[in-house]
């Protein structure tokens, strides 16, 4: 019965998150804020929401394991299963936007900065504070750079957007999208509770593998989309953007909503391949190699993950 509350939870939490998507976007078109802010910050925050939900969700109910590997897991698959899919899919790659020189750094900030704030193997309310104002300096840089960036490529139809925007029924659909990912996170996280137990593994692993992959599914779908029109800058740009809200605003909001206490060397293995895979990112982005042996490296390492993963299971 948990594995069915499981698949279900997650799908429910994962399209709450599309609504929220979705609406917020009309919201935005509605009062004149540039396709590029939308996509910056909405699609980025929004494919970020079933991580932060279920980490906070985990959090809440003293189950550090699964609040932190969540995030870790979710930020290596985004970057080797999502972005390695674009490279190999997609005919061409060529970003419009220099993602080396402006936003690398912001992919590799925050996993250094998670690092410090685990050597005690405690992330403190501060730090979650301290994570927070790091989205914010993100996003303070995105808004000073968004003249010279690319149309990310959202809805190609905005002006029927703007027409039949009803603020009624939107604020009635952000209210359940609201709730049905409040209670979707709830539900993924107790479910996969007790899967861990039933299979005598340590939430953990359930976090970094099967919570990690349900939640980074808006992710693939979104830059999948991308890829397939051709919008590189999208594909790549939300990912980056994705992970700097995993680690910062989800991460951070769940130490706010209760400190997290995890003894973090048992996991050096994960949070060294999350640190392998953002360097990789940083690599291909300042040697522009946007190709298919580029994505091939980025499954090798998932592969390697997976290996590990599944002898821990063994």
């Amino acid at each position: 019965m948990d594995y069915l509350i499981f698949i279900v939870s997650l799908a429910a939490l994962i399209y709450g998150a599309e609504i929220i998507i979705h609406q917020s976007e009309k919201i935005a078109l509605r009062f004149g804020i540039s396709e590029y802010i939308i996509g910056a910050t909405l699609i980025a925050f929004g494919t970020s929401l079933p991580e932060m939900a279920a980490s906070v969700s985990a959090s809440l109910h003293n189950k550090a394991e699964l609040s932190v590997s969540n995030i870790i897991g979710s930020n290596i698959i985004n970057i080797t299963l999502v972005i390695g899919t674009v490279l190999l899919i997609s005919k061409k790659v060529r970003p419009h936007r220099d993602f080396f020189a402006k936003d690398s750094s912001w992919a590799l900030f925050p996993v250094l900065i998670f690092i410090i704030i685990t050597l005690d193997n405690e992330i403190t309310r501060f730090s979650g504070i301290a994570l927070l104002f790091l989205m914010f300096g993100y996003i303070l840089f995105l808004l000073n750079h968004s003249e010279d960036t690319a149309d990310l490529g959202l809805d190609e139809d905005l002006e029927e957007i703007k027409k039949d925007f009803n603020i009624p029924k939107t604020i009635l659909l952000l209210g359940v999208g609201f709730i049905t990912v409040v209670y979707g996170a709830d539900f993924t996280i107790n479910s996969a509770s007790n899967i861990a137990r039933s299979f005598h593994v340590s939430e953990w692993i359930i976090g970094v593998v099967l919570v990690a992959f349900g939640t980074s599914l808006p992710e693939l779908i979104v830059s999948i989309m991308a890829a397939r029109k051709n919008k590189a800058d999208m594909a790549i740009g939300n990912v980056i953007g994705s992970n700097m809200a995993n680690i910062s605003v989800a991460l951070g909001t769940a130490a706010i909503a209760n400190p997290i206490h995890l003894d973090f060397t048992k996991y050096s293995f994960d949070i060294a391949t999350l640190v392998a895979a953002t360097l990789m990112l940083v690599f291909i982005t300042a040697n522009k190699m946007y190709s298919k042996p580029a994505g091939i490296s980025l499954f090798i390492l998932l592969a390697i993950f997976a290996q590990h993963t599944a002898h821990q299971l063994s």
